[in-house]
């Protein structure tokens, strides 16, 4: 589950429908060390007083700057007298009330995004509990997995990575000529020539995917004991193609107007809607319940954002200071064809995954199933920072500040991999009592525990490559020009989890398929930390890697150590706490020991604080 990145733009006030609407703000940071953006800073005076951005101001990657309203022609100019150093320091209030707007957009940005992720997250994560206590880890989850493809294929090319890197940069286009009075409505113009579209192709979409539904099981699970009901649960699932489109469409459009409750909102509905019709109608239709729930799911998305979005459209508010901004592009289909096969690439790792694991004895997919789930934990919350200084890169390349955006990426990439590392030494140090405490209950066996425990041991290797890829294809995107690279990257990858998910699955069964799947990631990773450049932002690619090397380094003595305490405790809830605490204290004097770079902001925000604690 990820949430799009928000972008900025202008849209006259917040709505009644969301909890608040961020103000516009900018990345005002200098080009030599911009300051953290979740942390403020007091920038040095400059020499003469910058104009801080107006509330109205676009944040857009793709408007161009708007030209200065020039004086009126009866207006003579005013050449005013070299400021004195005292009027220089006062004047220094709009640069640092600018800083601080920037800092407050991104921490409520991300304090709203990472909240309703992890209510999201652990809905998730208690439907899975639902599905292995009341189904087990057999051939009928088995079959509800194989038709679970279509949603997990659905969410990430019409509401993640896809669909939102090209319908967000338009909608905030759409937005900004609305804020600048252009003629007519440019937002309610861009649905009607959009929206109709999607929906007639989503709609033919899943019709098509209902109809042939017994050729698709056939294809992604050829070896399944039981196809019939794959099929049933295929065709109940594909109804999603249609819901996801809707629901991602509102998506790109409310976050284009600043709305992010919503869109943030629509998996806590979605696993919502899954989790009530297993318990209710469980007991009647089995496993076919969870199916009709992804349909219920899916439609409870759309209703969740669908009247936010109506009162979006229903505004028509415009600005009075002649102000101009550039006309509306038309969508790109080179940088649509570019996103979306890559989306589709990343996605077919499950394919490859569940075609190997078919042939294995029942339950091997359940096995990857859970296990995937509950080691993406610690990527989809690392994920949360880039979803929010998305933009602030966004702007800094559209404006032509590459070192700006370097800086950015660069220590995005540290705090990332830092928390994903963290994370991933947990997962395979309390891995058993982690499955234990979640699942073991009902039809769940304690040799489903073991096995899936082992899964994910094996699959939380490849966790900084996933976080890498979704960290880095962002800064691919970020300049609004089609680029094949990534695919290449991705493509690479795929090739390398078949073969070695080929050879590996008839020697270490499901265990080699999670193999299969971290290699092959890693290697995209690494593909796309070597193509930024002259193809992307111009990281530092060797300081990087360097950097990248402290915190696996920590995170592999502390995984170790960790495994060690939790395995002596009898208890998995003690293993599970005593594990996690050495885990952490572990990793985290490792990781000043040996300087890593994300934590320097928290150091210097607790050497700030401490001077102000009092003791009593």
């Amino acid at each position: 589950m990820t949430v799009q990145p928000p972008r900025a733009a202008a849209d006259g006030g917040a709505g009644t429908d969301d909890a608040f609407a961020l103000p516009a703000a900018r990345d005002t940071a200098p080009t030599c060390a911009p300051p953290d953006p979740l942390t403020p800073v007091s920038p040095p005076a400059p020499s003469s007083p910058p104009t801080p951005p107006s509330p109205s101001t676009p944040f857009t990657q793709f408007s161009s700057p708007s030209p200065p309203v020039s004086a009126s022609p009866s207006t003579p100019p005013v050449h005013s007298a070299p400021e004195s150093s005292s009027t220089a320091k006062t004047s220094s209030a709009p640069t640092v009330s600018g800083e601080s707007a920037s800092n407050r957009f991104l921490a409520k940005a991300a304090l709203v995004t990472i909240t309703l992720s992890i209510a999201g997250a652990l809905l998730g994560l208690g439907r899975d509990q639902a599905l292995a206590h009341l189904f087990g880890a057999g051939s009928a989850t088995d079959a509800f997995l194989v038709a679970w493809t279509l949603p997990e294929f659905a969410a990430t090319l019409l509401i993640e990575d896809g669909l939102a890197f090209v319908l967000v940069p338009a909608f905030s286009m759409a937005v900004a000529r609305r804020a600048h009075g252009a003629a007519g409505d440019p937002v309610r113009a861009l649905v009607a020539a959009t929206l109709p579209r999607l929906t007639l192709a989503v709609t033919a979409v899943a019709a098509l995917l209902i109809a042939g539904a017994p050729y698709l099981v056939e294809v992604l699970a050829p070896g399944l004991p039981d196809p019939r009901l794959a099929v049933d649960c295929t065709r109940l699932t594909a109804t999603c193609v249609f819901t996801f489109g809707l629901a991602g469409y509102c998506s790109a459009a409310l976050r284009a107007h600043r709305r992010f409750v919503a869109p943030a909102a629509i998996y806590v509905a979605y696993n919502t809607g899954i989790i009530t019709a297993m318990f209710v109608l469980g007991g009647r239709w089995g496993v076919r319940s969870a199916a009709l729930g992804v349909a219920v799911g899916g439609a409870l998305m759309v209703v969740t954002q669908a009247p936010s979005l109506w009162r979006q459209l229903r505004r028509h508010e415009t600005t009075t200071d002649g102000a101009a901004v550039a006309e509306a592009r038309p969508m790109d289909l080179t940088l649509i064809s570019t996103v979306l096969l890559f989306a589709l690439c990343r996605q077919s790792q499950v394919l490859i995954e569940r075609f190997l694991a078919s042939s294995l004895p029942a339950g091997a997919i359940s096995h990857l199933n859970y296990a995937q789930k509950v080691a993406q934990m610690p990527m989809v919350l690392s994920l949360m920072l880039c979803t929010v200084t998305f933009p602030v890169v966004a702007q800094a390349m559209a404006e032509g500040d590459t070192e700006r955006a370097r800086v950015r990426v660069e220590r995005d990439l540290a705090l990332v991999s830092c928390t994903v590392l963290l994370g991933t030494a947990a997962v395979i140090a309390c891995a058993p009592q982690i499955i234990q405490l979640l699942f073991q209950r009902g039809a769940f066996t304690t040799q489903d525990t073991a096995a899936t425990a082992a899964v994910m041991r094996v699959y939380a290797l490849g966790l900084l490559g996933h976080t890498l890829v979704g960290a880095l294809v962002r800064s691919y995107f970020s300049s609004g020009r089609p680029t094949w690279y990534p695919l290449f990257a991705m493509t690479a990858g795929i090739v390398a989890t078949s073969w070695i998910g080929a050879l590996a699955v008839g020697i270490w069964g499901v265990c080699g398929i999670a193999a299969a799947n971290a290699g092959g990631i890693t290697l995209s990773a690494l593909l796309l930390l070597c193509g930024m450049g002259p193809r992307s932002v111009p990281v530092r690619t060797r300081q990087v890697v360097a950097e990248l090397s402290k915190p696996v380094r920590a995170a592999l003595v502390a995984g170790a150590v960790g495994a060690l305490c939790a395995s002596r405790a009898h208890s998995p809830l003690v293993g599970l706490v005593l594990g996690g605490t050495v885990v952490t204290a572990v990793f985290a004097v490792l990781a000043w020991a040996l300087g890593v770079q994300a934590l320097a902001p928290v150091l210097r925000s607790l050497k700030r604080r401490l001077p102000h604690v009092r003791f009593r």
